[in-house]
Formats: C-alpha cells, structure tokens, sequence
C-alpha cells in the first residue's frame, strides 16, 4: 500500500507521526468576503456532489446574528465558486416558529431510495435548539418536515439507508435528567416523524480527555465493507475558554449502535489562524465531506472559528487503517 500517512504511534513510535487529513494551500477557501450580499460570517457547511460538483450549503450569520443557509457550487470542489446571490434556506417562523431565531450547521444525506438529499438542520427555536428536516431534488424547493426531535437537540445525521428496515439518526440531545452528560444518540423510524429507539451510541469521555464532557457529528456516516466511519467532534474545557477537536470510530455495518473502534487521540484540532482566531476561536466545525469513489480520496469540509470555510483531504483507505488499530471502545464507566 506504500508509505503510510496515519500515525503511527499505536505502535509506540513518536517520530513518524503524519497527518491522516492534509489542509488545502488555498484556506480559507470561502469567508464573509465572498459573499454577494452583506453578511457577519460564512462556516460549519454541509456538502455533496450535486450534478457532478461539489455543492457546500454553508451556515451564514447575518448580522442581527441569526443564520441561514446558502448554496455554494464548485468543479473542483476548492476555487471560483458560485453562490446564490439570495439565501437559499431562509428561516420560516411565521409557518414553522421553531424557527424563529435562526436555522444552521446543516448536514446533507443522498437517500436513494427516496431520491432525493435529506438535509438536517438545527433549528434555533425559543425552546432552545432542535433537529429539523427538509427534503430536496434540486437545492431550489424544499419539503420541510418541521422538527424530528425536541429541544435541546442538534448535530444530527441520516444514515443513507434503511438499516433493519429503519431509517437511523444520528444527534446529540443534551439530556441531564436521564444520561448526565453530552453524548451521541441513535434513534430510528419508520417515517421520519415519530423516532423511538433512542440510545446512547458513544458516550463522551470524563475528566482531562480531548473529548471529555461534550461530542457530537461532524460529518455524515460514511459507509465501508468495514463498517460506518464515523467523524466527530469533540470538546475540551480550558482556562482560557473551549477547544473543538475530531475523532473517529467504526460502527458495525449492521448493527451501528456497535462501536468496533474509537480513537482515543484526536485526528484534527486547531492549529491555523483561521482556526484559532474568530468569532469562536480554536474551533474546527466538520459538517460535511465527499468522497470521490474511483480515487477514494475524501474532501472533508469544515468551519475555521465560527468565521470560514476551509477544506482538508484524506485518504478513505488511510482513515479505515487507522481505526482498525484503534482500540476497542471502553464501557462508559471507565472513561
């Protein structure tokens, strides 16, 4: 397989370590700047290939503070994109009052069954966050579902198909009275209105852990012989405020609520100025990725502090490698 680009300190090895995800030259490759209307910030995008192209539906806060969703389109998937010149998602509180502070961090799902992208979204109600849903063929009209989850609840994801004759999601509901702490839930359905089910997939981590107290989706899951990779992120609590960093893990393909591996050092943290400095400094905010099948290369696509978007790559290949080696997860207790 040649050299490898993963770490390799598994093994025992802190000489060799080599980044599993590479940063494009080009970061950030969209911001406030590239906007065509006046806007406060451009990040935490959702992303597929649409007609052949890379479409992003990036977060964009206006400058009251509140977020919509607007489409970006490339060839290349890096330069010379073309935006909407309006939002493309705009909020709707006066049909869905959910809504009513804002919608952001979309995630985007290719459902072939239905043929159509499913794309969840947090919406930003006076309740708190919840999950919502719309569906689209064209990224022009949208079938909005209205929530699928209550508050407060967000970071959610389709898998692309039915598992066991469900459909699964993947969130994050902050549920102190039941499960204290903030971790990772699976719930299923039959048709995306009542979801039932609902367990812990992955607990986060305690004490001085890069992902102690608080994870959540980055990306949708992504769907291997091995296994579903799954991208997270994870949170720290330092004195001088949070730092957004990511992990992996394998979910078994017919059973996702088993987690075969997880990673216990993060994959991906903050360590340019994009990243560290912004709105919300030391965040690195996935939401979406693509994946060019017949290279097996990965565009993973990500919020730089609250503040833009940049892009890194990854080998699929070196990512499943990596897992594989990772250790099997520990019982919650443990952690």
């Amino acid at each position: 397989m040649g050299e490898n680009r993963f770490e390799t300190r598994l093994k025992g090895d802190h000489n060799t370590y080599k980044e599993l995800f590479l940063r494009s030259r080009k970061n950030p490759i969209l911001s406030a700047k590239d906007w065509p209307y006046p806007v406060n910030s451009v990040f935490n995008p959702a992303a597929t290939m649409f007609q052949g192209k890379v479409l992003l539906l990036a977060r964009v806060e206006d400058r009251r503070g509140f977020s919509h969703l607007t489409k970006a389109i490339s060839n290349d998937g890096v330069s010379n994109w073309q935006i909407d010149k309006v939002p493309t998602l705009e909020p709707d509180p006066e049909n869905y009052p959910e809504e009513r502070w804002g919608i952001e961090d979309p995630r985007i799902t290719w459902l072939v069954e239905l043929g159509k992208w499913a794309i969840t979204y947090t919406a930003y109600s006076r309740g708190g966050p919840l999950v919502a849903m719309a569906l689209t063929d064209d990224f022009i009209h949208f079938e909005r579902h209205g929530p699928i989850m209550p508050p407060e609840d967000k970071d959610a994801a389709l898998f692309p198909r039915r598992i066991n004759g469900k459909w699964a999601l993947i969130h994050r509901p902050i549920t102190a009275n039941y499960v204290p702490g903030t971790h990772i839930w699976l719930s299923s359905s039959d048709n995306f209105n009542h979801w039932g089910d609902r367990q812990v997939l992955m607990h986060a981590r305690r004490g001085g852990w890069w992902d102690g107290g608080k994870i959540g989706l980055a990306a949708p899951p992504i769907e291997t012989a091995a296994g579903w990779i799954l991208l997270y992120h994870g949170v720290r609590q330092t004195a001088s405020g949070s730092i957004y960093r990511l992990g992996l893990a394998l979910l078994d393909l017919d059973n996702p609520i088993k987690v075969l591996h997880r990673s216990d050092e993060w994959v991906f943290g903050p360590t340019e100025w994009y990243e560290r400095e912004g709105d919300v400094d030391d965040v690195v905010f996935p939401s979406g990725w693509v994946l060019d099948n017949n290279t097996g290369l990965l565009k993973m696509y990500y919020g730089g502090a609250d503040s833009c978007i940049a892009v890194a790559t990854a080998s699929v290949g070196d990512l499943l490698e990596y897992i594989k080696r990772c250790p099997e997860p520990l019982d919650a207790s443990l952690y």
